[in-house]
Protein backbone atom coordinates (compact mmCIF):
# COMPACT_ATOMS: atom_id res chain seq x y z
CA UNK A 1 0.00 0.00 0.00
CA UNK A 2 2.87 2.41 0.71
CA UNK A 3 6.29 3.28 -0.67
CA UNK A 4 9.07 5.57 0.48
CA UNK A 5 9.18 8.56 -1.87
CA UNK A 6 12.24 10.34 -0.52
CA UNK A 7 14.29 10.61 2.62
CA UNK A 8 17.13 12.57 4.15
CA UNK A 9 18.70 12.63 7.57
CA UNK A 10 21.71 13.98 9.42
CA UNK A 11 22.72 16.36 12.17
CA UNK A 12 21.83 19.99 12.79
CA UNK A 13 22.93 22.63 15.28
CA UNK A 14 26.54 21.46 15.21
CA UNK A 15 28.30 24.53 16.55
CA UNK A 16 31.94 25.52 16.77
CA UNK A 17 34.21 28.54 17.01
CA UNK A 18 37.58 28.30 15.30
CA UNK A 19 40.54 30.59 15.93
CA UNK A 20 42.98 31.41 13.12
CA UNK A 21 46.39 32.74 14.19
CA UNK A 22 48.68 34.77 11.98
CA UNK A 23 51.88 32.94 11.04
CA UNK A 24 53.84 36.17 11.48
CA UNK A 25 52.36 37.02 14.89
CA UNK A 26 50.23 34.43 16.72
CA UNK A 27 48.59 37.18 18.78
CA UNK A 28 46.97 38.52 15.61
CA UNK A 29 43.92 36.32 15.24
CA UNK A 30 40.57 35.89 13.54
CA UNK A 31 37.57 33.83 14.61
CA UNK A 32 34.75 32.04 12.82
CA UNK A 33 31.68 30.84 14.73
CA UNK A 34 29.38 28.54 12.78
CA UNK A 35 26.25 26.45 13.09
CA UNK A 36 26.30 23.54 10.63
CA UNK A 37 23.62 21.17 9.36
CA UNK A 38 24.41 18.18 7.14
CA UNK A 39 21.60 16.02 5.71
CA UNK A 40 22.51 12.85 3.82
CA UNK A 41 20.75 11.13 0.92
CA UNK A 42 21.44 7.67 -0.46
CA UNK A 43 20.82 3.93 -0.07
CA UNK A 44 19.10 4.15 3.28
CA UNK A 45 15.63 2.91 2.29
CA UNK A 46 15.80 -0.34 4.26
CA UNK A 47 16.30 1.54 7.50
CA UNK A 48 12.83 3.03 6.93
CA UNK A 49 10.98 0.18 5.26
CA UNK A 50 12.56 -2.90 6.88
CA UNK A 51 13.94 -1.54 10.18
CA UNK A 52 17.43 -2.53 8.96
CA UNK A 53 20.00 -0.05 10.26
CA UNK A 54 23.05 -1.54 8.53
CA UNK A 55 23.38 1.34 6.06
CA UNK A 56 22.89 4.19 8.52
CA UNK A 57 25.85 6.47 9.21
CA UNK A 58 24.83 7.54 12.73
CA UNK A 59 23.96 11.19 13.17
CA UNK A 60 26.53 11.24 15.97
CA UNK A 61 29.14 10.27 13.37
CA UNK A 62 27.93 13.13 11.17
CA UNK A 63 28.42 15.49 14.10
CA UNK A 64 31.89 14.14 14.85
CA UNK A 65 32.86 14.42 11.19
CA UNK A 66 31.84 18.10 11.02
CA UNK A 67 33.93 18.92 14.10
CA UNK A 68 36.98 16.87 13.08
CA UNK A 69 36.97 18.36 9.58
CA UNK A 70 36.55 21.86 11.06
CA UNK A 71 39.66 21.18 13.15
CA UNK A 72 41.77 19.71 10.35
CA UNK A 73 40.85 21.88 7.36
CA UNK A 74 40.33 25.55 6.49
CA UNK A 75 36.81 26.76 7.30
CA UNK A 76 37.27 30.24 5.75
CA UNK A 77 35.12 31.04 3.86
CA UNK A 78 32.12 28.91 4.73
CA UNK A 79 31.51 28.06 1.06
CA UNK A 80 34.86 26.26 1.03
CA UNK A 81 33.98 24.28 4.15
CA UNK A 82 30.60 23.28 2.69
CA UNK A 83 32.26 21.98 -0.48
CA UNK A 84 34.90 20.16 1.58
CA UNK A 85 32.23 18.42 3.67
CA UNK A 86 30.28 17.44 0.56
CA UNK A 87 33.39 15.88 -0.97
CA UNK A 88 34.26 14.09 2.28
CA UNK A 89 30.87 12.47 2.91
CA UNK A 90 30.29 11.36 -0.68
CA UNK A 91 33.83 9.97 -0.98
CA UNK A 92 34.08 8.20 2.38
CA UNK A 93 30.64 6.55 2.18
CA UNK A 94 29.95 4.96 -1.19
CA UNK A 95 26.22 4.64 -0.51
CA UNK A 96 25.81 8.39 0.16
CA UNK A 97 24.51 9.69 -3.15
CA UNK A 98 24.10 13.33 -2.19
CA UNK A 99 23.57 15.77 0.61
CA UNK A 100 22.44 19.20 1.70
CA UNK A 101 24.68 21.41 3.80
CA UNK A 102 23.66 24.64 5.51
CA UNK A 103 26.17 26.77 7.40
CA UNK A 104 25.23 29.87 9.41
CA UNK A 105 28.15 32.10 10.41
CA UNK A 106 27.78 34.54 13.29
CA UNK A 107 29.16 38.00 12.62
CA UNK A 108 32.12 38.88 14.84
CA UNK A 109 34.07 42.06 14.01
CA UNK A 110 37.28 43.46 15.45
CA UNK A 111 36.89 46.82 17.15
CA UNK A 112 39.18 49.80 17.58
CA UNK A 113 41.31 50.35 20.66
CA UNK A 114 43.51 53.46 20.78
CA UNK A 115 42.72 54.25 17.16
CA UNK A 116 43.45 50.86 15.59
CA UNK A 117 41.75 47.49 15.32
CA UNK A 118 42.64 45.26 18.23
CA UNK A 119 44.54 42.12 17.22
CA UNK A 120 42.28 39.58 18.93
CA UNK A 121 39.21 41.27 20.42
CA UNK A 122 35.81 41.16 18.73
CA UNK A 123 32.28 42.49 19.11
CA UNK A 124 29.19 40.59 18.05
CA UNK A 125 27.18 42.15 15.22
CA UNK A 126 24.09 39.98 15.72
CA UNK A 127 21.45 39.17 14.79
CA UNK A 128 23.01 39.54 11.33
CA UNK A 129 24.50 36.31 9.94
CA UNK A 130 26.33 35.13 6.84
CA UNK A 131 24.98 31.86 5.40
CA UNK A 132 25.62 29.33 2.70
CA UNK A 133 23.64 26.37 1.34
CA UNK A 134 25.12 23.61 -0.83
CA UNK A 135 23.20 20.74 -2.44
CA UNK A 136 25.30 18.08 -4.17
CA UNK A 137 24.30 15.02 -6.20
CA UNK A 138 27.23 12.62 -6.67
CA UNK A 139 26.02 10.70 -9.75
CA UNK A 140 25.21 13.74 -11.89
CA UNK A 141 27.74 16.08 -10.29
CA UNK A 142 25.03 18.72 -10.00
CA UNK A 143 25.73 21.42 -7.42
CA UNK A 144 23.46 24.15 -6.13
CA UNK A 145 25.33 26.82 -4.19
CA UNK A 146 23.63 29.79 -2.57
CA UNK A 147 24.97 32.29 -0.07
CA UNK A 148 23.08 34.83 2.00
CA UNK A 149 22.99 37.79 4.32
CA UNK A 150 20.21 37.47 6.88
CA UNK A 151 18.83 39.76 9.60
CA UNK A 152 20.86 42.84 8.69
CA UNK A 153 18.62 45.47 10.32
CA UNK A 154 18.71 48.90 8.64
CA UNK A 155 16.72 52.12 8.99
CA UNK A 156 16.79 55.55 7.41
CA UNK A 157 14.72 58.41 8.80
CA UNK A 158 14.10 60.09 5.42
CA UNK A 159 14.90 59.52 1.75
CA UNK A 160 11.98 57.17 1.13
CA UNK A 161 8.73 57.76 -0.74
CA UNK A 162 5.60 55.84 -1.61
CA UNK A 163 2.97 57.37 -3.85
CA UNK A 164 1.16 56.76 -7.13
CA UNK A 165 -0.03 53.35 -5.98
CA UNK A 166 -3.33 51.74 -6.93
CA UNK A 167 -6.24 52.90 -4.77
CA UNK A 168 -9.71 51.52 -4.26
CA UNK A 169 -12.51 51.75 -1.72
CA UNK A 170 -10.43 49.62 0.69
CA UNK A 171 -7.41 51.94 0.57
CA UNK A 172 -6.76 54.27 3.51
CA UNK A 173 -2.95 54.61 3.15
CA UNK A 174 -1.94 58.18 2.30
CA UNK A 175 0.69 58.85 -0.39
CA UNK A 176 3.95 60.30 0.94
CA UNK A 177 7.20 61.71 -0.38
CA UNK A 178 8.95 61.48 2.99
CA UNK A 179 8.84 58.48 5.31
CA UNK A 180 10.97 56.25 7.50
CA UNK A 181 12.21 53.12 5.74
CA UNK A 182 13.37 50.15 7.81
CA UNK A 183 13.85 46.47 7.05
CA UNK A 184 15.64 43.28 8.06
CA UNK A 185 17.65 42.34 5.00
CA UNK A 186 17.42 38.76 3.77
CA UNK A 187 19.48 38.63 0.57
CA UNK A 188 20.48 35.45 -1.24
CA UNK A 189 22.64 35.03 -4.33
CA UNK A 190 22.90 31.78 -6.29
CA UNK A 191 26.11 31.00 -8.14
CA UNK A 192 26.32 29.81 -11.73
CA UNK A 193 28.56 26.75 -11.41
CA UNK A 194 29.22 26.82 -15.16
CA UNK A 195 31.20 30.00 -14.53
CA UNK A 196 33.27 28.54 -11.67
CA UNK A 197 36.02 26.39 -13.16
CA UNK A 198 34.73 22.95 -14.13
CA UNK A 199 31.68 23.41 -11.95
CA UNK A 200 32.67 20.63 -9.54
CA UNK A 201 33.45 20.60 -5.80
CA UNK A 202 37.18 21.07 -6.40
CA UNK A 203 36.43 24.17 -8.46
CA UNK A 204 34.34 25.57 -5.60
CA UNK A 205 37.22 24.97 -3.19
CA UNK A 206 39.68 26.61 -5.62
CA UNK A 207 37.36 29.61 -6.12
CA UNK A 208 37.22 30.01 -2.33
CA UNK A 209 41.03 30.20 -2.22
CA UNK A 210 40.94 32.82 -4.98
CA UNK A 211 38.55 35.00 -2.97
CA UNK A 212 35.38 34.68 -5.06
CA UNK A 213 33.00 34.03 -2.17
CA UNK A 214 34.35 36.71 0.14
CA UNK A 215 34.24 39.17 -2.77
CA UNK A 216 30.64 38.19 -3.54
CA UNK A 217 29.61 38.60 0.10
CA UNK A 218 31.38 41.96 0.45
CA UNK A 219 29.88 43.19 -2.83
CA UNK A 220 26.35 42.16 -1.85
CA UNK A 221 26.58 43.67 1.61
CA UNK A 222 28.19 46.94 0.47
CA UNK A 223 25.73 47.32 -2.40
CA UNK A 224 22.79 46.72 -0.06
CA UNK A 225 23.96 49.30 2.48
CA UNK A 226 25.04 51.91 -0.07
CA UNK A 227 21.90 51.84 -2.21
CA UNK A 228 19.67 51.75 0.86
CA UNK A 229 21.31 54.93 2.11
CA UNK A 230 21.84 56.84 -1.14
CA UNK A 231 18.72 56.12 -3.19
CA UNK A 232 15.69 58.35 -2.69
CA UNK A 233 13.59 55.21 -2.67
CA UNK A 234 10.32 55.32 -4.63
CA UNK A 235 9.37 51.94 -3.13
CA UNK A 236 10.92 48.91 -1.49
CA UNK A 237 10.25 47.08 -4.76
CA UNK A 238 12.30 49.51 -6.87
CA UNK A 239 15.18 49.68 -4.40
CA UNK A 240 15.55 45.90 -4.02
CA UNK A 241 15.56 45.50 -7.81
CA UNK A 242 18.31 48.10 -8.15
CA UNK A 243 20.34 46.35 -5.44
CA UNK A 244 20.01 43.03 -7.27
CA UNK A 245 20.95 44.57 -10.61
CA UNK A 246 24.08 46.14 -9.12
CA UNK A 247 25.21 42.86 -7.53
CA UNK A 248 24.79 41.02 -10.85
CA UNK A 249 26.96 43.67 -12.52
CA UNK A 250 29.72 43.34 -9.92
CA UNK A 251 29.92 39.53 -9.75
CA UNK A 252 29.64 37.68 -13.11
CA UNK A 253 29.57 34.28 -11.36
CA UNK A 254 26.25 35.07 -9.67
CA UNK A 255 23.21 33.77 -11.54
CA UNK A 256 20.32 35.21 -9.52
CA UNK A 257 19.79 37.49 -6.54
CA UNK A 258 16.79 37.18 -4.25
CA UNK A 259 15.71 39.71 -1.65
CA UNK A 260 13.07 39.21 1.02
CA UNK A 261 12.45 42.53 2.77
CA UNK A 262 9.85 43.06 5.48
CA UNK A 263 8.71 46.67 5.78
CA UNK A 264 9.22 47.54 9.45
CA UNK A 265 6.63 50.25 9.98
CA UNK A 266 7.05 53.31 12.21
CA UNK A 267 3.84 55.25 12.78
CA UNK A 268 3.49 58.88 13.86
CA UNK A 269 1.90 59.35 17.27
CA UNK A 270 -1.37 61.27 17.26
CA UNK A 271 -1.18 64.06 19.84
CA UNK A 272 -4.35 65.94 18.83
CA UNK A 273 -5.90 64.96 22.18
CA UNK A 274 -3.18 67.13 23.74
CA UNK A 275 -3.75 70.00 21.35
CA UNK A 276 -0.61 69.22 19.34
CA UNK A 277 -1.72 69.14 15.71
CA UNK A 278 1.69 68.94 14.04
CA UNK A 279 3.94 65.92 14.66
CA UNK A 280 6.59 64.82 12.20
CA UNK A 281 9.34 63.52 14.44
CA UNK A 282 7.95 61.14 17.08
CA UNK A 283 7.03 57.63 15.97
CA UNK A 284 6.16 54.28 17.46
CA UNK A 285 7.21 50.91 16.00
CA UNK A 286 4.28 48.83 14.74
CA UNK A 287 5.36 45.20 15.04
CA UNK A 288 2.49 43.75 13.01
CA UNK A 289 1.06 43.47 10.53
CA UNK A 290 3.99 44.39 8.29
CA UNK A 291 4.56 44.53 4.58
CA UNK A 292 6.75 41.81 3.06
CA UNK A 293 8.26 42.22 -0.39
CA UNK A 294 10.13 39.52 -2.31
CA UNK A 295 11.84 39.39 -5.69
CA UNK A 296 14.37 37.33 -7.63
CA UNK A 297 16.43 39.05 -10.32
CA UNK A 298 18.47 37.17 -12.93
CA UNK A 299 20.36 37.86 -16.11
CA UNK A 300 18.54 38.38 -19.39
CA UNK A 301 18.76 35.42 -21.74
CA UNK A 302 20.73 36.06 -24.88
CA UNK A 303 18.48 36.69 -27.87
CA UNK A 304 19.07 34.40 -30.84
Amino acid sequence: MSELISSTYGKGNVKFLKVKKSKQDPKVQDVLEANVEVLLRGAFDESYTKADNASIVPTDTVKNTILIEAKTTDVWPIERFAAHLAKHFTTKYSHVSGLEITIVQSKWSKYEVDGKLHAHSFKHEGPETRRTYLNYEKKSGDITLRSSIKDLKVLKSTGSMFYGFHQCDYTILKPTTDRILSTDVDATWEFDLKKIGKGDLDSVIKAASEGLFDFSYDSARTTTLNLFALENSPSVQATMYNMSDEILKKVPQIKTVTYVLPNNHYILFNFEWKGIKENDDLFYPASDPNGKIKCTVGRKSAKL
